[in-house]
């Protein structure tokens, strides 16, 4: 008896960890979506495109130190920090978006697709959570995020020439994310 029981844990154990490699909507529709968001983000390029990018910089300088260190984590963590960064870009974009040039329609179509993303990615990971598994990686990754949330769109009071900021951002984070995840296809 206690020996089906191990088996049975050992069965579920291996199937659950090699489940995030065999996740269809991962392998099929992830980089469809993702394309969508890049040319909504494309679309929604403000008339004064002069934004300083070397403040930005300067305040809050993109993380690379943490799309290395998910690089070189399991499949499940280069999931999960997939689907923390889109969690954290749709939060974002839910801010306020007014003095921003673009059509709500477009913000609401971006945040559809971004928490669409997030939702099935998170349903190929697994069960148990990996928020805990690689914690330090989650905090700094939350941490970036809010000092983009502050530093950028609060201090410079939500303005179009912030929110440029974030939309350029956000796309040096969607091109990363898509490379993290096409990363596991060839891993297969």
């Amino acid at each position: 008896m206690i020996s089906r029981i191990l088996f049975a844990c050992l069965f579920l154990g291996l199937f659950t960890a090699g489940s995030s490699l065999s996740c269809k909507w991962m392998d099929h529709k992830f980089k469809q979506h993702n394309e969508e968001t890049l040319n909504l983000l494309e679309t929604m390029v403000s008339g004064n495109n002069s934004t300083n990018t070397t403040e930005v910089e300067d305040t809050v300088a993109f993380p690379n130190h943490l799309y290395h260190q998910a690089s070189k984590a399991s499949a499940e963590d280069k999931l999960a920090f997939t689907v923390q960064v889109l969690e954290e870009v749709a939060a974002l974009f839910e801010e306020d978006h007014s003095s921003a040039s673009w059509e709500d329609s477009t913000v609401r179509n971006l945040l559809n697709i971004v928490n669409k993303q997030a939702e099935e990615l998170h349903t190929c990971i697994g069960s148990h959570s990996h928020k805990k598994k690689n914690s330090q990686l989650y905090f700094k990754t939350k941490m970036y995020f809010k000092r983009l949330s502050d530093d950028i769109l609060k201090k410079k009071g939500h303005s179009a020439e912030a929110w440029e900021v974030i939309r350029k951002e956000t796309k040096a984070h969607l091109m990363r994310a898509e490379q993290l995840v096409s990363s596991l296809h060839t891993a297969n």
